[in-house]
């Protein structure tokens, strides 16, 4: 929600930490008044430590009074915390801000390798591509550069329209713009590398109810049948081409960088997959691995490379090998199949016998999950195995 239009309730008792603006337009004070402004003083982030009052009813004055009147009633006994409250100019507040956000993302970015282009960013925010734990162990330097992003947007965002109010020259505020617009589009693209850009896909038949349900408007007209799919999934629907075209014009024809970013989402998606069939996506890691090393050393060319990874891609996509035989016909089926030497006959017998015997509500549940483990050793015969299997087996969602 980033709108809320208030008549009389949500104005005392109510607390939404992400609020961070108040527009006053109606006549209140006293406790009211000073209730109804601490709705923006919630801590949310760790990017927001204050909010803002935009006064139409000219009410400063009794806001200074209601914080009279209410702090006057507080305990100032030696050994606690200072329970003053303050009122801070706006425009020198933001500007300390500002500046803060806007030294923290250069030391954050200090160690990526010269010429420190798109390329060097995703190998110092994303990893080496050949090595499938370097997209995860890289996590926290991605996350310190989302979250200081979004502290320098906001940050700006709070003084755009008033920058040189706030003491910065015409050369400050071109120099801004464009630091913002810079790390902006590092963000983008190492969001893209890393295959954590948000794919609303999933997301869609919700919103389309709630749009539905409660909004009024004519019929809409699709434009296009890709919109708000994930790079695998349009590389997959569309063609390689097409998907480094859409969504990685950005990197302006670094092939490189164009190679990292579709590996990375490849990697990201067998990694996301691994449990749900382990045998399955161990081969596409080892594939992805094989694929990687030819392209580095240059044993292929890059359209071969560009075919074989698009291959690639479609095979994670779908989950399943080709040859898998027709009676396989669930992910769990396929999934048993593959890590059980490829024994159709034995996946089978198994799908059969947890689908008869697996309790209601059973994962989580020892005794529950005890019945399926009995129920998989009397195919089995062995508690080794049972062990293996369970973990995939209460990966499917279809069970």
């Amino acid at each position: 929600m980033k709108l809320l239009v208030v008549v009389d309730k949500l104005l005392t008792g109510f607390d939404a930490p992400p609020c961070t603006y108040l527009y006053i337009d109606k006549s209140m004070q006293d406790h009211g008044l000073f209730q109804a402004i601490c709705r923006v003083n919630r801590l949310d982030s760790e990017d927001k430590d204050f909010g803002y009052i935009v006064d139409y009813k000219d009410l400063f004055k009794k806001v200074e009074n209601a914080i009279a009147v209410y702090t006057s009633e507080l305990d100032h006994s030696a050994g606690g915390v200072d329970p003053e409250v303050l009122l801070k100019d706006r425009l020198k507040k933001g500007k300390e801000r500002l500046d803060d956000a806007l030294e923290a993302l250069p030391l954050l970015c200090e160690p990526v390798k010269p010429p420190k282009d798109e390329l060097e960013h995703i190998h110092y925010f994303c990893g080496n591509t050949e090595i499938p734990a370097d997209l995860q162990e890289r996590e926290p330097q991605r996350a310190a550069l989302y979250k200081a992003t979004a502290s320098l947007v906001r940050a700006y965002a709070n003084i755009a329209d008033e920058l040189e109010q706030a003491g910065y020259g015409s050369a400050d505020v071109i120099r801004i713009k464009q630091r913002l617009n810079h790390y902006l589009n590092v963000r983008e693209i190492i969001r893209k590398a890393s295959g954590e850009s948000l794919d609303l896909k999933p997301y869609e038949a919700d919103m389309r109810h709630l749009i539905d349900t409660y909004i009024e408007a004519d019929e809409p007209r699709k434009i296009s049948p890709f919109d708000n799919m994930g790079l695998l999934e349009l590389i997959v629907k569309t063609g390689i081409a097409d998907a480094i075209s859409k969504q990685l014009g950005g990197l302006k024809g670094n092939k490189n960088a164009i190679a990292e970013t579709i590996e990375n989402n490849v990697r990201r998606k067998i990694i996301k997959e691994q449990l749900n069939d382990p045998a399955f996506y161990e081969k596409m890691s080892a594939l992805l691995d094989e694929i990687i090393i030819a392209r580095k050393t240059k044993a292929i060319a890059y359209e071969g490379y560009l075919k074989r990874i698009a291959e690639l891609a479609r095979r994670v996509a779908a989950g399943q090998a080709e040859e898998t035989p027709k009676a396989l016909n669930t992910p769990a089926k396929r999934a048993l199949y593959n890590n059980l030497n490829q024994n159709e006959e034995l996946a089978l017998s198994i799908d059969a016998t947890i689908r008869k015997t697996r309790p209601d509500g059973w994962r989580g549940i020892q005794a529950r999950e005890q019945v399926i483990k009995a129920a998989l050793f009397d195919v089995l015969r062995d508690v080794g195995e049972v062990e293996r299997i369970f973990p995939i087996i209460k990966a499917q969602s279809e069970y």
